[in-house]
């Protein structure tokens, strides 16, 4: 079995992302993304890379100074079953640590893959006053997710909001 090393992203892997994303954004388990964004997330990314081919990607996004959000994880269907999601989940854990989060938040249908790695059902589980208050400001689609806002109902459906307190 070969074996999987993740690091950093750079711009020149945003083309591979958009070969793995088109089955999963087909089969509406993400949605897509546009290429600015992408391009404009690179330093957020990380990839998993197999015999030298990108397997795999996903990134933290910081969310407030406690919370963050596993973004865009996903594997090649070729690579599913190899570790290789693993391996970016916990990299993607170790720098949310690093940025001194606590809490990590997903939005999956992949919750059977999220459980495994400790992460539960959020249920109703929401923020103080003060700080729903400041993150309802956002513009971040993400964060709108995190608060279960009416306005990206459309874009769940279906999905599991799931969190790992670190």
């Amino acid at each position: 079995m070969s074996q999987v090393t993740v690091r950093r992203a750079r711009t020149s892997d945003v083309p591979r992302f958009g070969e793995i994303i088109g089955p999963l954004v087909e089969r509406r388990i993400l949605l897509g993304k546009e290429w600015v964004e992408l391009y404009g997330a690179v330093p957020e990314f990380r990839v998993a890379e197999v015999d030298g081919v990108v397997a795999g990607f996903g990134a933290v996004h910081v969310m407030w100074k406690d919370l963050g959000e596993v973004r865009t994880l996903a594997v090649d269907d070729a690579y599913l079953g190899t570790g290789v999601g693993h391996a970016l989940l916990d990299r993607l854990e170790t720098d949310a640590r690093e940025l001194g989060l606590t809490r990590l938040f997903c939005l999956t249908f992949e919750t059977a893959f999220f459980g495994r790695h400790g992460f539960v059902d959020m249920g109703a589980e929401t923020v103080d006053p003060e700080v729903y208050m400041e993150l309802v400001r956002s513009n971040d689609e993400g964060i709108a997710e995190f608060l279960d806002l009416a306005r990206v109902k459309q874009n769940t459906l279906g999905n599991t909001r799931m969190i790992k307190h670190l």
